[in-house]
């Protein structure tokens, strides 16, 4: 009689850790479908082909006589100049920062201003010899920042300036961000 209430008991625990087992597999699937179908994509995505147009606030630097990097066939070389100080203005909009692809770069640019994972700048294209100091806010950005300081990244994508493809490496460089009204 002993032997039977035991047997009843571990299929009573059996069926409970199929039952547990199951609704535990049900979850992760749940979690699956919303992660892949419904879950908000986190920024904007650098393009895979350069855009056509150079970014509109970009501006001409000197160093004309500046020897271009060389590199093999397939390969780049680039050369950096900024500040890791950035200062956004909420109500114009734009992003303060200093950011240079010298002359003797041979790749084309795209920077991007991020805040815990959020994508708040995005520029067009930064020829060689070009720099900027001013971006625009992409639209909804400034919603969600709020007067203060914050740790932020440039994100650098390099393109071909012959085939517009972008490269396989980028550069992710930390900054201090100052917002203001």
């Amino acid at each position: 009689m002993e032997e039977k209430q035991n047997s009843a008991a571990l299929s009573k625990r059996g069926k409970l850790a199929v039952l547990l087992c199951l609704l535990l597999a049900l979850a992760a699937s749940a979690v699956t479908v919303w992660a892949v179908f419904f879950r908000q994509a986190e920024g904007v995505l650098a393009p895979d082909y350069a855009p056509q147009e150079t970014e509109k606030h970009a501006q001409t630097v000197s160093g004309e006589g500046e020897e271009k990097f060389e590199s093999e066939k397939g390969g780049g070389g680039v050369s950096l100049e900024y500040s890791d100080q950035v200062s956004v203005d909420l109500s114009e909009q734009t992003a303060a920062l200093l950011f240079t692809n010298p002359h003797r770069s041979n790749q084309n640019m795209l920077i991007q201003i991020v805040v815990q994972e959020k994508v708040l700048v995005q520029s067009g294209i930064l020829p060689p010899g070009y720099r900027v100091m001013t971006l625009d806010l992409l639209d909804g950005a400034s919603d969600l920042l709020s007067v203060g300081g914050y740790d932020g990244t440039f994100l650098i994508y390099y393109y071909s300036p012959e085939s517009g493809e972008k490269a396989m490496i980028n550069t992710e460089i930390p900054i201090h961000i100052e917002v203001k009204e």
